[in-house]
């Protein structure tokens, strides 16, 4: 067990904690108990490296029209019903630059990516488009994104509606109405780029794609999806009984703005 126990944190580049490396050595069918393996990871020196401070990077200062939380109304069913994008920055060595991201917000899977030296609406329009070149969405997808500028601007808005998307966007300053694009980017920033000296922008670029790709999509355990990942969930729906890809997701009348920010974590 302690061999496997070494093999999980190392595999994950020690950011795997307690709760995750105890549902891993469940799922290869060794029962044991997460306070067990939290006292030898401490012995062994093998505790999760520390998360840094995540910084927000939206200007929403801008006249462009703004649009309604669609999102915060959806009963999600099926993936390609609700797709939730977002901008970070990442410090090289000489320059900053930046990523935009596309992530289906049912499975969480990072389904579009873009980098580049300027924070545009092109760079989100390319991360967007990827997207939709990955999953053919038929017309009606959701797209929640921030009010800032690059998503309100007329260029971003003429693709979403070349796409036949419905817009929505989270409320004045606040996070937690795109929480699950905030958490991704914590967690690709404590677990890949905080750990990492890039040389450039290219090599950037190759160490973001084999993270998303191979790691993030395909290899790490998501305690939102019952400690499955990604891709594995999106299998597991496909599989079940009378699947609907594209399936028209239900929405409910509007609540107050106190959602459940629990149910948007992990």
């Amino acid at each position: 067990m302690r061999a496997a126990i070494h093999e999980i944190a190392l595999a994950n580049r020690r950011h795997y904690g307690r709760p995750r490396i105890t549902h891993e050595l469940r799922r290869r069918g060794m029962s044991v108990n997460h306070k067990r393996v939290g006292r030898i990871l401490r012995e062994d020196n093998l505790l999760a490296i520390r998360q840094r401070k995540f910084m927000a990077t939206t200007d929403a200062r801008h006249d462009y029209p703004v649009y309604v939380n669609v999102a915060a109304r959806m009963t999600l069913s099926g993936i390609d019903q609700l797709w939730v994008a977002d901008f970070t920055y990442i410090r090289l060595r000489r320059e900053f630059v930046y990523l935009a991201v596309v992530l289906d917000r049912f499975s969480r899977k990072a389904i579009g990516w873009a980098l580049d030296r300027k924070l545009t609406a092109e760079l989100g329009v390319r991360a967007l488009e990827q997207a939709v070149k990955e999953r053919q969405p038929s017309p009606g997808v959701v797209h929640h994104s921030d009010r800032g500028v690059q998503y309100c601007c007329r260029e971003y808005m003429a693709v979403l509606e070349k796409y036949q998307m419905t817009t929505s966007m989270s409320r004045p300053a606040n996070p937690y109405d795109n929480a699950v694009c905030e958490r991704f980017m914590k967690t690709l920033k404590s677990e890949e780029i905080y750990c990492r000296d890039y040389q450039d922008l290219a090599d950037l670029s190759s160490h973001v794609q084999d993270f998303l790709e191979n790691y993030y999509n395909r290899l790490r355990l998501h305690s939102a999806l019952g400690y499955r990942t990604p891709e594995e969930f999106e299998r597991e729906q496909a599989s079940a009984a009378a699947p609907m890809r594209n399936g028209v997701a239900k929405i409910q009348p509007f609540q107050p703005p106190e959602n459940s920010r629990k149910e948007q974590s992990g």
